[in-house]
């Protein structure tokens, strides 16, 4: 079969399949996941020739995979689970709405700026694991606490886990090509000098774009979960969340500049957080009127997970009572440790190679090359663990509260494990699909997808590379997968149409990291952890407005930078963007005034 278009529609199925299922159906992922396995390996073996031991052997790979998904799953729900039953839930609550009252507030503070450091030191959808349940302690609906916790996996990922995807996705995705050697000399640069230089136009077009996500994060944690339902509602903290946005992705440029990539988002989120947080105790920028959610008994049940921590009599109650009778350090300690031994663990030099030295898993699995392995001491999932065993001393917890926390977080793992069992073989099926592990000569599905989607844009290419890096994204669930798939063929493709191809790459690694937002085995996983299963889909119907609006954005600088600035298609995207956020606002206002005068926002005292 030579026809490109036809191969690309073969090549979309499962995603088409898995994406109608969850978005359009509202079905659970438990029961997507499956089908879009099933049309995968369906369409690989009858289309791509796949041979069935590259099948078994890439469906093993992801079970391996989703094993070590799992594992950090479970460390979350346990170290949420333990500071529930020891009581600390309700000093760390204390601790933000000492801050400030006010959800859009701490959505920001904990969301954007706490988990662009957490992103930065450990990435692999770490954030939203802590984030979500943070939000959950603090009284927000958990489907409101995955929503920020996907949000906010955005600006930060380019350079989470110290800088991996664009220094293992971005460097390993290019290695070995002469023509980027040769691109190197040109620019008098070595090649690691020109994955630095990648990274500096991805951070510089991450800073620009990721300005408006807390707005946005704002806007939608009103229209969706507000009493009221108005996106108006958000606006009203423009000042301090373009405050935030800017104490983050400032000092990030500036890092990546004069530290490189590796302490982007790692400083960059720390600097933010230290001076917002400082601001915001001293009441700067915060908003004259305090909005909260409705009272929790007008919430739809659909918002609610099977976790309500720091109801004392609910199902994850502490055993307190609700009395804050932990102090300040102590209740923050776990995850000050976790945030600690994460850095050390990913940069003393040493630990990281020793650590990852601890493998788990096979080769050659059915007489291939494939085989997969999990690196169960240097995974997240250990420190949220060793977290857990220094709070049962730290937090003098009896043997009855420990045994009730590991029953609590196992009864939990059990809802995202059938998903993500099914979601990850996908994922390297989808993958493996090419030449090496066929009987064709065909390349592999996502490579198919990117050809065809070159094919049809030419020389507009520069504006669609963010969007081929989310896809790789969604279907990987990883920036740096997506940036190891395809970073080659951006290159390639930005040399044909005559631009510079490094900028087509730094596209690609924004749209790399912004795909996270709508990564399945993201939202189950950020899910999972505040005990909330089956709203997968409705979950990606939110993230997915920020999604477009960053794509979109990431595509027109994208376009700017390889083609220069002047009248041209990425200057009137730009144009169109803007235009088409102010006209949002104007709508926004104008329908918030159309209410009546009403009352204040609910909170506000």
């Amino acid at each position: 079969m030579d026809s490109l278009p036809l191969l690309s529609l073969f090549a979309i199925a499962p995603i088409l399949v898995v994406g109608v299922l969850l978005v359009g159906f509202r079905l659970p992922a438990k029961y997507a996941m499956p089908a879009g396995y099933a049309v995968v390996v369906l369409v690989g073996v009858t289309v791509w020739q796949m041979e069935w031991a590259a099948v078994a052997a890439s469906t093993v790979q992801g079970l391996i995979l989703a094993v070590g998904l799992l594992y950090i799953i479970f460390g979350a729900l346990l170290l949420l689970a333990t500071l529930t039953k020891s009581g600390a839930i309700h000093t760390i609550r204390a601790t933000f709405t000492g801050i400030s009252a006010d959800r859009r507030i701490q959505a920001i503070i904990i969301g954007w700026l706490f988990g662009a450091f957490i992103e930065g030191a450990s990435g692999f959808g770490t954030p939203a694991a802590i984030v979500a349940p943070l939000l959950l302690a603090l009284g927000f609906p958990a489907m409101a606490a995955v929503m920020v916790g996907l949000i906010i996996q955005s600006t930060p990922v380019s350079f989470g886990a110290v800088g991996t995807p664009i220094l293992v996705g971005v460097d390993g995705g290019l290695a070995g090509s002469a023509a980027v050697e040769q691109r190197a000399q040109e620019l008098g640069l070595s090649v690691p000098e020109l994955v630095e230089r990648i990274g500096l136009q991805t951070a510089v077009v991450h800073g620009i774009v990721g300005t408006l996500i807390p707005l946005f994060m704002c806007c939608l944690l009103c229209g969706f979960y507000g009493e009221r339902r108005r996106f108006a509602d958000g606006l009203q903290v423009w000042p301090f969340a373009l405050f935030a946005a800017f104490a983050l992705t400032v000092p990030s440029v500036l890092f990546n500049a004069f530290l490189g990539v590796e302490f982007t988002s790692l400083l960059g989120g720390l600097t933010g957080l230290l001076i917002v947080v400082t601001a915001a105790r001293r009441g700067f920028l915060l908003p004259k009127t305090t909005w909260d959610f409705g009272p929790r008994e007008s919430w739809p049940a659909r918002w609610n997970g099977r976790l309500n921590p720091g109801d004392g009599d609910g199902p994850a109650g502490a055993d307190t009572g609700g009395a804050p009778s932990i102090g300040l350090l102590r209740a923050w300690s776990p995850y000050l440790l976790v945030a600690g031994v994460l850095v050390a663990t990913r940069i003393l030099p040493g630990i990281p190679e020793w650590l990852q030295g601890i493998e788990l898993g096979a080769n050659e699995l059915f007489g291939t090359s494939i085989g997969e392995a999990v690196q169960p001491l240097y995974s997240p999932g250990a420190v949220f663990i060793l977290a857990c065993l220094v709070t049962y001393a730290l937090h003098r917890m009896s043997g009855g509260q420990i045994a009730a926390s590991w029953r609590l977080a196992g009864g939990q793992i059990a809802g995202a494990a059938v998903a993500l069992l099914f979601a990850v073989p996908l994922v390297r099926v989808f993958i493996n699909s090419g030449a090496e592990f066929s009987a064709g000569d065909m390349e592999s599905m996502p490579l198919t997808l990117a050809h065809g989607a070159a094919a049809a844009a030419g020389g507009g290419w520069p504006a669609l590379a963010p969007w081929i890096g989310a896809l790789g994204a969604f279907v990987a669930g990883s920036n740096t997968v997506s940036n190891l798939m395809f970073s080659l063929f951006q290159f390639s493709t930005g040399e044909q149409i005559g631009v510079a191809p490094e900028t087509v790459v730094a596209g690609q690694a924004v749209g790399g990291a912004a795909g996270n937002m709508i990564t399945v085995h993201n939202v189950v996983a950020a899910s999972a952890v505040v005990g909330l299963v089956g709203r997968e889909g409705d979950l990606i119907r939110q993230t997915v407005i920020p999604l477009t609006y960053y794509l979109l954005t990431a595509g027109a600088l994208t376009y700017l930078l390889a083609y220069g600035l002047g009248l041209n298609a990425g200057m009137l995207m730009l144009a169109l963007i803007l235009g088409a956020l102010a006209a949002l606002v104007v709508l926004m206002r104008r329908a918030a005034r159309g209410t009546g005068p009403g009352r204040e926002p609910t909170g506000t005292r």
